[in-house]
């Protein structure tokens, strides 16, 4: 093992019982810490320069590309970092994947004031969202269309939970990723030009017949009640994804990818480029 600063061999060790808690949601908001874990998640932690706080690692584990990059890193900026034994690693690492490194970071500002916009913007907002897993993954298609944000709005659950990192494939540090209330989001939204179109089972138009090259918000609701009342609004179109079989709405995730690539299609067709 590289000259790791500290060698913890217990699981009852108190750094490893103080990154432990970080699992709880109340002392993550408490401590503004969470934890990242796994190689992929770490190194785009490191490359988006989140602040670390300290490192654990286990040599056995560190066998992939991405490890051994993050390894060299955390040596290069001065992390404090940790060597543990199997048994003190199970027990910090968050999830069954072990990739030998686990990082406490200081989670990133969520502020909507710091949201920077590009040229007609794409942003999507998700109101009320409960499951990490379903943040996660539609972080991850933001991302892989070129979305310009994504925003909770109302958010139930934490937007830094190490589950939301994890379905994100650490995309959470490449996104530009806010929260604020409902009425806050669609007042920030109007202030900074965008249109806004809700998903809704009901919606007044298929969503292939809307215009998605504009500046434009997608807003999509919480897996069980869809958008509330903030956003049936005489500005906000609703649009609609047509169900052939007896379900009214697809998982939330999925529709989220839906409308993002239609999007994404729309746009690369308006300037003409190939996909």
């Amino acid at each position: 093992m590289p000259d790791a600063e500290t060698a913890i061999a217990s699981p009852s060790n108190a750094r490893i019982k103080a990154a432990v808690r970080l699992r709880d949601r109340r002392e993550r908001e408490t401590s503004g810490l969470t934890i990242v874990d796994g190689a992929r998640e770490t190194r785009r932690a490191i490359e988006a320069s989140v602040e670390i706080v300290e490192a654990f690692l286990h040599e056995p584990y560190l066998a992939g590309e991405d490890a051994r990059i993050v390894l060299d890193r955390l040596i290069a900026i001065g992390v404090p970092r940790h060597s543990t034994t199997e048994a003190a690693f199970t027990k910090v690492a968050f999830g069954s994947r072990a990739d030998g490194i686990v990082l406490v970071v200081r989670a990133p500002s969520t502020d909507l004031d710091r949201l920077r916009l590009g040229p007609s913007p794409l942003v999507v907002v998700i109101e009320g969202v409960e499951k990490p897993g379903n943040l996660g993954a539609i972080l991850r298609t933001a991302d892989a269309v070129g979305a310009d944000a994504v925003i909770a709005a109302s958010p139930r659950t934490d937007l830094w939970n190490p589950n939301v990192i994890r379905a994100s494939a650490g995309t959470a540090f490449s996104v530009p990723l806010a929260a604020g209330n409902s009425p806050a989001v669609l007042a920030w939204l109007r202030a900074h030009g965008l249109s806004v179109i809700a998903a809704r089972p009901d919606g007044a138009t298929t969503y292939t017949e809307v215009d998605l090259t504009q500046p434009l918000a997608i807003v999509l609701g919480n897996e069980a009640e869809g958008v509330t009342a903030s956003w049936r609004d005489p500005g906000v179109v609703t649009v609609r994804l047509p169900m052939a079989g007896i379900a009214d709405s697809l998982n939330v995730s999925v529709t989220a990818a839906v409308l993002l690539y239609e999007a994404r299609r729309q746009r690369v067709g308006r300037v003409g480029s190939a996909d």
